[in-house]
């Protein structure tokens, strides 16, 4: 997603990489591969990938500690190019689900964009239809609205 680069910096993300791990505690993290990129993705990286919904996920290996990395992130980033996760090239932004209401929140574990004023923020999900996509790519695929988490600010609600 080159829309989030005038907020979020390549050279940030790949020193960063922690929306890449995960905790059996955050299972339900882990971005969704759609059914169609599903065999793709499998062949790609020799993956094992499990349902959960409609999509998938990524069989996560925690044998070799308490935190488990993405099996697409190399020492270059993703290896997935155009068949990155949605959840991936939106991070850290969300669709959740709150009251019956889906909102577009953001998550305070990406420090960089976290630390930017809501007022920004605000202002960037509503810009050239930003939050619109996001709120269309949950009608096609609903498995990607998480459930929404006390404390992360909602940066705009569905009309």
């Amino acid at each position: 997603m080159s829309m989030l680069k005038s907020i979020l910096s390549p050279n940030s993300c790949a020193e960063c990489r922690v929306c890449c791990g995960f905790t059996r505690g955050d299972v339900w993290e882990i971005p969704l591969i759609y059914g169609e990129n599903s065999a793709e993705v499998t062949q790609m990286l020799g993956a094992k990938l499990i349902p959960r919904g409609k999509e998938f996920v990524f069989d996560m290996d925690f044998s070799k500690g308490a935190i488990s990395y993405c099996p697409a992130l190399s020492e270059n980033g993703c290896m997935l190019g155009n068949l990155k996760p949605f959840d991936c090239a939106v991070w850290p932004f969300r669709v959740n689900s709150v009251g019956g209401m889906r909102v577009i929140t953001v998550s305070p574990v990406c420090e960089t964009v976290y630390s930017l004023p809501l007022k920004t923020l605000a202002e960037f999900v509503r810009k050239d239809g930003f939050s619109q996509m996001l709120f269309d790519e949950a009608d096609k695929h609903p498995d990607i609205v998480k459930p929404y988490i006390k404390g992360y600010p909602i940066l705009d609600v569905e009309i």
